[in-house]
């Protein structure tokens, strides 16, 4: 019996026939990458001016952009800054594009990182739960998607349940989005995120929100 041929949707051959749609997709991912770029910069001269002493640890390696083509099939890019990677110790902030979906800016802590800031989260409860956070609630870290298995808002818990998460997990991992159509006010705002978890990390309540 002879293979059954390998057969095209209508759909799938209008875009094989058609180069302007990945055109437009390189030229919009160039925009992307140039945004994170240029949010970087504005992170780094907040932070050369920022009042209260970071650990130096989490700056010892440059601001890294990342990109690929296949989070669950579709092209993302990160911006990770400050970047702190190793098998003991994560203090991260990571600023993410994913195709078709959000914005976000997430604080990934964990080992001695994440024990040297416990009771600065369980304290900012209240002040993160009403700027509208997410919290990791999966036992893989490395996932990044806000389905229910993956990210709960803050507040749908109480302070109690929350303290309890921080000490029985081994890494924690709060998050802010926007919606792509807000492109716009997309630098902006994600600069916000990340200087509300700045002021986690600076010990510093009055910068948690705006």
């Amino acid at each position: 019996m002879g293979e059954a041929k390998v057969r095209l949707s209508q759909k799938e051959m209008e875009l094989i026939t058609n180069a302007d749609w990945i055109l437009t997709k390189n030229a919009v991912l160039q925009k992307v990458n140039k945004l994170l770029g240029r949010l970087q910069e504005k992170q780094s001269l907040y932070l050369s001016s920022f009042p209260i002493p970071l650990p130096e640890q989490v700056f010892r390696m440059d601001p890294k952009i990342s990109k690929g083509e296949n989070y669950k099939g579709l092209p993302y890019q990160i911006l990770d800054y400050p970047r702190l990677f190793d098998r003991e110790n994560i203090c991260a902030i990571r600023t993410m594009f994913w195709w078709g979906h959000f914005f976000s800016s997430t604080l990934h802590l964990s080992g001695v990182a994440l024990n040297r800031h416990q009771k600065k989260l369980i304290a900012y409860f209240d002040e993160l739960a009403k700027s509208e956070c997410y919290y990791c609630v999966n036992h893989e870290q490395w996932e990044h998607h806000f389905e229910e298995s993956n990210y709960q808002p803050l507040s749908a818990i109480s302070s109690g349940d929350f303290e309890r998460l921080i000490k029985e997990k081994s890494f924690m991992k709060l998050a802010f989005k926007t919606p792509l159509k807000q492109w716009e006010n997309a630098e902006e705002t994600l600069h916000g995120f990340f200087k509300k978890l700045i002021g986690i990390l600076a010990d510093e309540p009055r910068r948690i929100l705006p």
